[in-house]
Formats: C-alpha cells, sequence, structure tokens
C-alpha cells in the first residue's frame, strides 16, 4: 500500500482565450485599485495587452526584470511599488517577471496577478529562486504564490519557437522530478504524466506550425498541470542544478533545463527504473532519457551546455556547488557521477539507455521506416511507414512468437492461395476484419446527405448482363417474388437520367450464381439505366440470409472465436451517373434476420428498409401465386467536387 501526504496550494486559475480582458474583475475581486505592471525587455506587447486591459487601475509599471531575479533588481522595484503606493501586483511574461512579482509579494505581502506569457509553470508555485552574489537560492512560502493566475493562450502566439521550445521543456521538467519526489502521490503523479504527454504530442505539433493555436493551447495546460505538480512536491537534482548553473554562470534558465534534464533523467534511471517507464511510456518512447533528448534535437533545441556559453573550467565548480546542500534525489550524489552528468551535459552527447528489447526493437522500427524515406510518392512513404509501425507495435505489444507468426504467414499464404476471380478470400477476411466497413465510412460516408454505402463484398463480378426495365433478373429460379422500384436522384432530390445501376444478390438459399458450379451464366444480377425519371424497375426474388463461405481459412477463423458465418438478407447496388460520385450500397430487409450481427458490419440503420408484403396483382402485369414482396426506394447520390 503507498503511503503519502498530500497538500493542495490554493490559486485562482483563468485559463482561456481572451482571458486577459477579465483582469480589472480579477484585480478589484483582491481588493486592488493600484496597480504595479511588472514586465521586462521584449515584452511591449504583451504589457500593450494587460495595460488596456486594466486602463485607469495602473498606476506605475516596473519593465526591468531579468532573469534569475537579482535582489538589486528587485531593491529597484521596490521603491516603485512604495513611492506609488501600489496595493496589487500584475506581473505580464515568463519566470523572470513572474520571479519578480513573487519576490516583491514576499516582501511587502501585497497580492498577485500573474498573466504567463511563456510555458515555464512557475507561476503556480509557492517557489522562489533569487541571486545574491552570485548564487542562487531557493525558498518556499504560501507568501509566494500568486493569488490568480491568468492563462491566455492569445498572449503566447507570437512566442517564438525556440523560447517555445525551451520553456515547454522547462516545464517538463517540473513535471518529471514530481514523479520521483519523496512527496509524490496519485494526485500529482497523473497531472504530471498528463503534462509530460501534452508537452511531448504538442511540440512536433507547434515545430510543424507556430500558429497552432491547439498545439499552444496543450502546452499552456501542460505548464499549468506542471507547475502545480512542482507546487505541491519537493525538487530535487535537476533543478538544484539548473538554479546553480544559472545563478553562478549566468546561464539561460529555460534552456538550461532542456539541455540538463535528459542527462539527469539518465544519471536518476538506475535508481528508479519504474518513473522512467512511465515517463517514456508519456513521451511515447522506448527510453526516457535518450527519448527526450531525441525530441529536442529533432526540434532543433539547444542540447549541449557548451553552446549556452557555459565554460569547460567551470564544471568541477558546478558539481561541487550542486553537491553542496543537495536535495532529496532517487539516486546518491557523488562528485564523480555529478561530473560525468555534466560532462556529457557540456559536450551535448546523446543520453544512451540500456539495451533492452524495447530500445533494440525501436531502433528496429526506425530502420525500416528510413528505408521509405526517399520514396519519390509521398503517400505511399506515409503509408508504408505507417503500416510498419504499427505491425511492429502489434507484435511487441502482444510479445508475438516466432511459431504464431509463422502460423500468420501461412493463414494468409491459405488466404491469397484461395482467392480467384470468383472467389476473393482476401475481401472476405477484410470484410469480416470490419477493416472493409472502416474503409468505406472513411471514404464514403462524409456526405450525410446522401444515402449512406456500403461494403462492396467478395461476389461481384464486372460487366454484369444489361437488362431492360421491368425484366426479371432471377431468370425463374425459386422464391418470393421481389418487384424492385427505385430513383436515382442528387442531393436536392433532382432525378438523375441515364445513371448506371448494378445489382446483385443471393438466391433463396443463400449462394450467389458463382457459388453455384452447376449455374450456367449470370443469375441475380444485372446492369440497368435509369429512364428520364431517374427510376428503374426489375424483378426479382426476396434475398435470404446466408453464410459467407466457412470453408477456408476465413471461415475457420470464425470458427476459432465462435463468431457466426451469416450475413443479414439484402441487395447490393453501384451506382454510376455523369458528375457525380459513384456509390456502392446495399439495402438490407427490414423483417430479414442477422441484422443487428452481419458477420462482415455492413449493416446501417438507413439502410434497413421494408421490403413490403403484397398479394394479389403486381406491376408488369404478373400475378404471382402468392406473397409477393415491393421495395421502393430512392437513392441519393452526390456530385462530384472539382
Amino acid at each position: 500500500m503507498r503511503t503519502f501526504v498530500h497538500t493542495s496550494h490554493p490559486a485562482r486559475v483563468v485559463f482561456g482565450s481572451g482571458t486577459v480582458g477579465r483582469l480589472t474583475e480579477e484585480v478589484r475581486r483582491l481588493g486592488g485599485k493600484r496597480v504595479l505592471l511588472v514586465s521586462g525587455p521584449a515584452l511591449d506587447e504583451a504589457a500593450q495587452h494587460v495595460r488596456e486591459a486594466l486602463g485607469g487601475l495602473v498606476i506605475a509599471e516596473f519593465d526591468g526584470a531579468v532573469m534569475h531575479t537579482p535582489v538589486e533588481v528587485t531593491e529597484q522595484a521596490l521603491t516603485v511599488v512604495r513611492e506609488a503606493g501600489a496595493d496589487c501586483l500584475v506581473s505580464v511574461g515568463g519566470g523572470s517577471t513572474t520571479g519578480l512579482s513573487k519576490a516583491l509579494a514576499l516582501r511587502t505581502g501585497l497580492p498577485q496577478v500573474v498573466v504567463p506569457t511563456t510555458y515555464a509553470g512557475s507561476e503556480i508555485t509557492p517557489v522562489l529562486g533569487e541571486t545574491r552574489d552570485g548564487r542562487k537560492i531557493t525558498q518556499s512560502s504560501a507568501a509566494i504564490l500568486p493569488e490568480t493566475v491568468i492563462y491566455d493562450v492569445d498572449l503566447t502566439l507570437s512566442l517564438p519557437l525556440p523560447t517555445s521550445i525551451t520553456s515547454s521543456v522547462n516545464a517538463m521538467a517540473h513535471a518529471v522530478e514530481a514523479l520521483y519526489s519523496v512527496d509524490a502521490n496519485p494526485a500529482t503523479d497523473h497531472q504530471a504524466l498528463e503534462a509530460i504527454s501534452r508537452i511531448a504530442r504538442a511540440l512536433p505539433r507547434l515545430a510543424a506550425d507556430p500558429a497552432d493555436r491547439g498545439a499552444r493551447a496543450d502546452l499552456l495546460m501542460a505548464a499549468w498541470l506542471a507547475g502545480t505538480c512542482l507546487a505541491t512536491v519537493g525538487m530535487a537534482l535537476h533543478h538544484k542544478m539548473c538554479h546553480t548553473l544559472g545563478g553562478s554562470f549566468d546561464l539561460p534558465h529555460a534552456e538550461t533545463h532542456t539541455v540538463l534534464l535528459p542527462h539527469v533523467l539518465a544519471y536518476n534511471a538506475p535508481s528508479d527504473p519504474d518513473v522512467m517507464r512511465r515517463i517514456a511510456q508519456a513521451l511515447d518512447v522506448p527510453d526516457a532519457a535518450s527519448g527526450l533528448y531525441d525530441l529536442v534535437a529533432s526540434l532543433g533545441g539547444p542540447t549541449s551546455l557548451r553552446e549556452l556559453g557555459m565554460p569547460e573550467s567551470g564544471l568541477a565548480d558546478a558539481a561541487e556547488l550542486a553537491l553542496a546542500t543537495p536535495y532529496p534525489n532517487p539516486r546518491d550524489l557523488t562528485r564523480e557521477g555529478i561530473e560525468g552528468l555534466l560532462t556529457d551535459a557540456w559536450n551535448g552527447r546523446r543520453p544512451e539507455g540500456p539495451a533492452t528489447t524495447a530500445t533494440v526493437l525501436a531502433q528496429l522500427t526506425e530502420q525500416v521506416v528510413a528505408s521509405f524515406a526517399q520514396a519519390p510518392d509521398a503517400r505511399l512513404r506515409d503509408l508504408l511507414s505507417g503500416l510498419v509501425r504499427h505491425l511492429h507495435a502489434y507484435v511487441t505489444e502482444h510479445d508475438v512468437t516466432e511459431s504464431e507468426w509463422s502460423y500468420a504467414i501461412d493463414y494468409l499464404t491459405r488466404t491469397g492461395q484461395l482467392s480467384s476471380p470468383t472467389r476473393q478470400e482476401f475481401v472476405l477476411l477484410s470484410d469480416v476484419l470490419g477493416i472493409s466497413s472502416a474503409v468505406d465510412v472513411l471514404t464514403n460516408s462524409r456526405t450525410p446527405e446522401t444515402t449512406p454505402s456500403a461494403v462492396l463484398g467478395p461476389f461481384y463480378v464486372e460487366g454484369p448482363p444489361e437488362a431492360e426495365h421491368g425484366s426479371d433478373i432471377s431468370a425463374g429460379l425459386p422464391g418470393t417474388p421481389l418487384w424492385v422500384d427505385v430513383t436515382i436522384a442528387d442531393t436536392t432530390g433532382e432525378p438523375l437520367k441515364d445513371a448506371v445501376v448494378d445489382v446483385w444478390q443471393a438466391n433463396e438459399d443463400g449462394f450467389y450464381d458463382v457459388q453455384l458450379p452447376d449455374q450456367e451464366g449470370p443469375v441475380l444480377r444485372g446492369r440497368l439505366r435509369t429512364d428520364a425519371d431517374g427510376r428503374l424497375t426489375f424483378w426479382s426474388i426476396l434475398p435470404s440470409h446466408y453464410p459467407i463461405p466457412g470453408d477456408g481459412p476465413v471461415g475457420q477463423m470464425l470458427d476459432a472465436v465462435g463468431r457466426h458465418h451469416y450475413r443479414a438478407p439484402h441487395v447490393h447496388f453501384m451506382i454510376s451517373a455523369p458528375g457525380h460520385r459513384r456509390l456502392i450500397t446495399q439495402l438490407f430487409v427490414a423483417d430479414g434476420s442477422h441484422l443487428d450481427s452481419d458477420t462482415v458490419f455492413g449493416v446501417k440503420d438507413p439502410l434497413i428498409v421494408d421490403f413490403a408484403s403484397r398479394t394479389g396483382p403486381a406491376p408488369a402485369g404478373r400475378v404471382p401465386d402468392g406473397e409477393w414482396r415491393q421495395l421502393k426506394h430512392t437513392f441519393h447520390i452526390a456530385r462530384m467536387v472539382d
């Protein structure tokens, strides 16, 4: 049983688009009437949005926030607060302005409203890191936590991509350390993993399109979740080292987080493999440390301390400072280990995860996918790459054995060997697995005003015989007579002349003509053309439910899993008209069997229609002996789109 203590730090969060417009309401809610607006360099546009939202509430501004919150800058801002008589602090920007606002609140007790424009997440924490005499000191207090945080996605849209990347990894660091904190608990675990997953999914989307509002919303949401984690649990080695390097060597905060985090993960991996496994799953990679490094590298983010301006000569001093007041950490901290970590980070070496089955398989998958990179047809490249990824994931997830895969190959071989021009066993396999219906939905069911489509099935034969209106395509086969009277129209209801309609169906015993060895020539199939009113008529027989062929691999599979072989009774229609999309569909007998368990998953409710029971005289001068059925229906097909 897991034992934990969970403490929640309350802060009001306003999240959305255009939420900066609620600033006045939030300030007044805190009793504020005289606002000091805190910002920093290169924040003119965001500060203007905040200034306009606050109107006359702004009585003073301080725009000198800098990295690592030097105490001398805080003292300058504190003078402005006192001279202006401010009773509320509003900060806009990233971690630097948030840090200055926290430092001012700690010294004055004034309430804070923070408006982040980056994804750091520090705005939601009761943690403050200040730099004095070249050293960064961190403290935590409820007085530091902002009262209200306003997340406005609109203010992040202009955040440059490089800053977006490093800021997001900074937030991810909060979530990562929360997972192996001594104060970790189920609530923070869930928030942390969700934050990591959102960041990992959103960053590639943002790199592809920096204007992707959805990706930016995901990153801002992740920053809030990650910061909430850090506010609840303690920090470990990673944050200690980032504060050391930032305060002592003046390295940029978010960039330092981005470079160090993969190496800290690699350092801690042997001591907490379960957490590393969960981080890897959230990142959707085999190994957490190398996977995160690869994500950053693929996005063009920084991967070495050297490129951030860290002198190699300072690595030993940095290790000593990190060990001076060690934080709780999954793995014991040693001088040799920390120096090795920093050396790898300075050189930008890719962390090598343990050679596990998962990493070997992942490398294999990427090698195969890379082999398609030069394919001249981009669509073919994407289809093959996706197929390989899914197949590799399938065999990995289910731990497929050699004998099982050998059986699968043999099964597919037998399926192909049984296929012929009159029996499509592979089509049948696609049908009973629901793949045909899935592709049908993706391809043909995106226009709700048209008649729904349905699967082609394995028994269509090209070039059916031409049939006249009113003729009988059953050629005298036994069965309940069926009079079919259908109209082909466009989506406005306008009848379509000269539409070509192929029809085919099974006999009363459930067999198609191609399944009857003694049947000479086609029967229960035909090709008709609509008249000037878009109409066609013909006689047939009432279709029956029927089993799909069960003497091959597909039938054996259904038997093995205890599924029945039956299709609900139906008539197939393939409708073509100039300037319109071809429609392949089926009409199902409303009082037929297996409508709710069709073995190829082909039944759709709008295609279940009344094959009305009749007696007495019938159309075309026919007088059936007993019951006959009537099918009257209008099909609507869509115009081609240029």
